[in-house]
């Protein structure tokens, strides 16, 4: 397995020239205010393929950062090992976060919905500058529904779910809550949980449940557990390619499975000992949770490998 992906690797370092990259700042205008990102574009003669890249879930930025799980630069990294083998991207703040907070400042008024309509907005921007090729919607995590559910809209080339869950996510919630929680908390998480999938909210929530089911984020929550990621890969026309790590604390190798299952023509990568922040981090939890903190731990070198045999498999479809 390991010879093998030493050859993938070596094939696709010489079958990419390495790019001169341009690193410029991008926005998008819309409705509700302006959304700032992050251009890596590679100097070429021809339009190069671009990866549109979605994060994760809560304050998460552009760059797989979030102030509540620490700086691990994570999709900054993934999009300079794109940008170095000609494939472009665009990675943004979405609405309510860090830069593009003052798009949707208060919390209550975030939706689903409107993640998804950011999503379809950049990728018609990107599908009309001539600079770019095809179009690749990544999503990592939460960002991996959204991908799913914008890719039909924007008539996307191909999607990728990267540490994606396929089961609901008040159904992941209950799943990790239930390792962590005294019973009489986990009682009430999951009350708290029913009536949110219920579609009602619900302000009687324990001081240690206020950073999942604070007030302000119910509503958010009411429109995310109303998905079903397995549905919404299952939906996707285009080549779609799954990657799971098999050391992730938060999404497990059987979320994979089941999206493979839910859309059999899906390419399917499992990658030994890669961990929710795409590093090889061993199965435990005090190193796990140190590489959240910690930008300078390399990327899974497989990840690379199999995202550009990927993208480069549909530019000769």
């Amino acid at each position: 397995m390991m010879l093998r992906v030493l050859i993938l690797s070596l094939t696709l370092l010489t079958g990419f020239a390495q790019a001169t990259v341009l690193q410029r700042p991008v926005t998008l205008t819309t409705d509700g205010g302006e959304l700032f990102g992050s251009l890596l574009l590679p100097k070429s003669d021809k339009p190069v393929p671009v990866v549109l890249i979605l994060s994760g879930s809560g304050p998460t930025d552009r760059d797989g950062n979030n102030p509540d799980g620490g700086r691990n630069d994570s999709l900054k990294r993934l999009a300079w090992v794109l940008a170095k083998h000609n494939v472009a991207s665009v990675r943004f703040d979405k609405r309510g976060v860090a830069a593009s907070l003052a798009a949707t400042p208060d919390e209550r008024n975030l939706t689903v919905e409107a993640y998804v309509a950011d999503a379809v907005a950049w990728g018609r921007q990107l599908k009309a500058d001539p600079r770019f090729g095809p179009l690749i919607l990544l999503g990592h995590s939460e960002g991996a529904l959204i991908a799913s559910l914008a890719a039909p809209k924007v008539d996307a080339a191909a999607v990728i779910s990267l540490s994606g869950s396929a089961r609901p996510i008040d159904q992941v919630l209950r799943q990790q809550l239930a390792r962590s929680l005294p019973p009489a908390l986990m009682l009430r998480s999951n009350e708290l949980l029913d009536s949110l999938k219920a579609g009602q909210t619900d302000d009687r929530v324990p001081a240690p449940l206020q950073v999942i089911f604070r007030p302000s984020v119910q509503p958010y929550l009411i429109s995310l557990f109303r998905q079903d990621p397995a549905a919404a890969f299952a939906a996707l026309k285009m080549p779609a390619l799954i990657v799971q790590g098999s050391h992730d604390i938060q999404v497990q190798v059987d979320d994979a499975r089941l999206l493979k299952a839910a859309k059999p023509d899906a390419r399917l990568a499992l990658i030994e000992g890669m961990n929710h922040v795409l590093r090889i981090v061993p199965n435990d939890v005090k190193r796990q949770l140190a590489s959240y903190k910690d930008p300078n731990l390399p990327l899974a070198a497989e990840l690379g490998a199999r995202l550009l045999e990927f993208i480069d498999g549909l530019r000769t479809r």
